[in-house]
């Protein structure tokens, strides 16, 4: 008797025991999550604006000291995320991360100081170190070893589709609630809390709908301590090495392109055409929105190539590609004009190219008993490089110029492709991991 065929989603092929309302409820993740993870940041000029009255001179300081600090907690968790979610299941990080981030952005327009703001970033930063360790694991435990490249490429689509809400509908609220005849604060306010209930929303929903599955039977006699360093010794492995260096500057580059993009439109804007805070929101909204959807139009592109192309090799173009791309603010000399619309473009292809292909390679890379925690330390590194790309960002916007945050992404992408050119021969892919994974020949 022949076998029945294996369940798809979009292409995808489906991991036994995994159903496609799983996998749907993987993609609505990937849109939510995205959503909530692009929206805190674009909207931090605006509330320094309007809620605590920080001078422009002083407000790229202030957004790198967010970034850090925030990404200094994700530091702190993310590998414990991944090694949680191998014992216990990924349901159950994947709503507390969005329980955290509605309590941050509840809280946030509330803030009397910055030091407040910093600690709310902070909340907000651990419920988003959840979401995207588990968003990257889960997109690989849903499917064959064959559809990762297809998996990725409709978490990029999903994803670039949450991005698109957050900027062109999600920030644009405070706008709308003034419409209404609120004030700035009480517009501010209320459409801050209308997403935190929406997340909640959200979280219940999911709770309902993705798989209640842990990793494995025996990961729970695992120590978490053994299961965390197990994730940074794979760091031996060139290929693991190369796939933790891209997400150090992949997930970077998304949090250069939300906050400080929106930082440097909406200043121009306040500053140079006289536009109020909701109004300069909604114009950076309109240009961080055309960089996630040609985003969203490449992301199946790079997830095709994915599973075409030797990975190692494609992470290697992909950082080429971003490296460039973030280099080409330098020629912006009109943030609101068709110079930074264009930039905007190539940026979104560097973009999704960078988060989209240095997944596939460590899924290539490592055993499945140790992927959540694997991909726990992955994003710990991307992490690392919000950190250290935000404090030193934000430190060039103020005393050089708005395009430095951009600068200093793409130079470090460029260096991730140095190091990729110099040990893509000597990656090898787990037989473990990639199990049933027809070879691709060396070149």
């Amino acid at each position: 008797m022949a076998a029945p065929p294996t369940p798809r989603v979009l292409g995808a092929q489906l991991a036994d025991g995994v159903t496609r309302g799983n996998m749907w409820a993987l993609l609505s993740f990937a849109t939510a999550g995205t959503a909530v993870v692009s929206f805190l940041p674009s909207t931090q000029p605006h509330i320094l604006t309007t809620i605590l009255g920080v001078p422009e001179s002083a407000q790229g300081t202030v957004v790198g000291l967010l970034g850090f600090t925030a990404e200094l907690a994700m530091i702190i968790s993310l590998a414990w995320y991944g090694a949680l979610s191998d014992r216990f299941g990924r349901r159950l990080v994947v709503i507390a991360g969005l329980l955290l981030c509605a309590v941050g952005v509840a809280l946030f327009p509330f803030a009397g100081n910055t030091a407040v703001l910093v600690a709310l970033r902070v909340v907000f930063g651990l419920g988003v170190a959840a979401l995207n360790a588990m968003m990257s694991t889960i997109a690989i435990d849903y499917v064959r070893t064959r559809s990762r490249g297809k998996s990725y490429g409709l978490i990029g689509v999903f994803g670039g589709l949450g991005a698109l809400v957050a900027v062109l509908v999600l920030v644009r609220l405070p706008r709308t609630m003034e419409a209404q005849g609120l004030d700035a604060v009480a517009a501010t306010r209320v459409s801050f809390l209308i997403i935190a209930g929406g997340i909640l929303v959200v979280a219940g929903l999911l709770w309902l709908t993705l798989s209640p599955a842990k990793a494995g039977p025996a990961d729970g006699h695992v120590p978490l301590t053994r299961l965390v360093r197990e994730g940074l010794v794979l760091v031996r492995d060139p290929g693991v090495a190369l796939s933790y260096a891209a997400s150090f500057v992949a997930r970077a580059d998304l949090a250069i392109v939300v906050g400080f993009m929106s930082l440097w439109i909406a200043d121009h804007a306040v500053n140079e055409r006289g536009m109020s805070g909701a109004e300069a929101l909604a114009r950076a909204g309109a240009v961080v929105g055309v960089a996630q959807m040609v985003a969203l139009a490449c992301a199946p592109l790079f997830g095709w190539l994915g599973d075409r192309m030797r990975r190692q090799d494609l992470v290697i173009v992909a950082q080429l590609v971003a490296g460039c791309a973030y280099l080409s603010t330098l020629l912006v000399t009109d943030p609101l004009g068709t110079d930074m619309m264009i930039v905007a473009v190539l940026i979104g292809v560097g973009e999704i190219a960078g988060i989209t292909t240095a997944g596939p390679l460590l899924a290539q890379q490592v055993p499945a008993d140790v992927r959540g925690t694997a991909f726990g330390v992955h994003t710990l590194c991307g992490a690392a490089g919000i950190m250290i790309l935000s404090a030193l960002g934000g430190l060039l916007y103020d005393v050089w110029r708005p395009a430095g945050p951009f600068v200093a992404s793409g130079v470090a992408g460029l260096l991730v492709a140095a190091f990729g050119l110099a040990v893509r021969r000597r990656v090898r892919a787990s037989a473990q991991a990639d199990l049933g994974r027809e070879a691709m020949p060396e070149r």
